[in-house]
């Protein structure tokens, strides 16, 4: 068994000095994880463009709880992380005190937050 090679993850091996490029990539995605459902991903980005819209409407520390928000929620999975909820919620919030002008972007997330089964 002496000299058998196992290989896991990258691997670089060097010959020369000169004009090395490459790297082999001994890695897969993992067999569980699911790409995102096409329904989840329009209902994210319907309200990602509607939080843009909402944060011009809004007074600066509002704009600015959207903008931190905006990059957690725009990774959506099919599982939500602690962040993404979070994330949502403060959004959520920001648009219900607006009343009337918040309410499209407070019944995105609630869509979100039901194709995430977090409802």
């Amino acid at each position: 068994m002496s000299g058998d090679s196992y290989y896991f993850g990258d691997n670089v091996n060097m010959h020369g000095g000169q004009g090395n490029t490459g790297m082999i990539k001994n890695q897969a995605p993992a067999a569980d994880a699911a790409p995102v459902s096409p329904a989840l991903q329009s209902a994210v980005e319907e309200l990602l463009r509607l939080a843009q819209e909402l944060r011009d409407r809004v007074p600066p520390a509002g704009a600015q709880v959207i903008d931190d928000s905006l990059a957690d929620i725009g990774t959506a999975e099919d599982a939500p992380s602690q962040d993404g909820h979070r994330a949502l919620m403060a959004v959520a919030g920001i648009a219900a005190t607006v009343g009337a002008v918040g309410q499209p972007v407070l019944d995105a997330v609630n869509k979100v937050l039901e194709l995430l089964g977090a409802r």
